[in-house]
């Protein structure tokens, strides 16, 4: 398989990822949008400039499609304001983290799984902080906005984003740890012969 077609795989692999659980129809299965931007940041860094924007769109595309099918109007959604944009960078962040571990990625490592898990927590502080501090601050929603509020909202939220982030991420690094070795054994049988 070419390199073009394994991204081609992976992006269409998180397309279905992101569209089968950013629309909480199957709620017990949390939204993987986040860890969707840091793998894609990991597999598709050389795609960024059109992948991400695909991404970004389909995540727009399926929040409009949930909020319209609720028979409301997209624009005055709870969780829709001006604060809502802010998503892009928020979720760059995602990416770019991915990006920086697959930068300093050699192979399936204990050093490798520490970089894995710096960046990841790294990337979810991040994202968290533009996503979650722009919405308290920039959109109506919070009548009176304050520092302690503000602080409080964002360690109460953190956790459960790096978790569910940390468990999409976690599959994806056992299936290229798997990957990687089913590789190694079949370079080695060749070589053998």
């Amino acid at each position: 398989m070419t390199a073009n077609a394994q991204r081609l795989f992976v992006l269409s692999l998180l397309v279905l990822l992101m569209a089968g659980t950013r629309i909480n129809h199957f709620a017990p299965i949390p939204d993987a949008s986040w860890a969707v931007f840091f793998i894609g940041g990991f597999y598709l860094r050389n795609w960024t400039r059109w992948a991400f924007p695909l991404l970004m769109g389909l995540a727009v595309v399926v929040d409009w499609a949930v909020i319209s099918s609720q028979g409301m109007s997209f624009w005055q959604h709870y969780c829709v304001s001006a604060a809502y944009w802010m998503l892009i960078p928020a979720y760059f962040a995602m990416w770019a983290g991915g990006m920086l571990l697959r930068r300093h990625y050699k192979r399936a490592s204990l050093q490798s799984l520490g970089l894995l898990a710096a960046t990841l927590i790294g990337s979810v502080a991040l994202c968290h902080l533009i996503a979650q501090g722009s919405f308290y601050w920039i959109s109506a929603s919070v009548a009176e906005p304050t520092f302690a509020g503000w602080a409080k909202n964002y360690a109460d939220w953190l956790l459960p984003y790096l978790r569910t982030a940390a468990l999409y991420t976690g599959v994806a690094a056992l299936v290229q740890v798997a990957v990687e070795v089913v590789g190694k054994q079949s370079a080695t049988g060749r070589t053998a012969h």
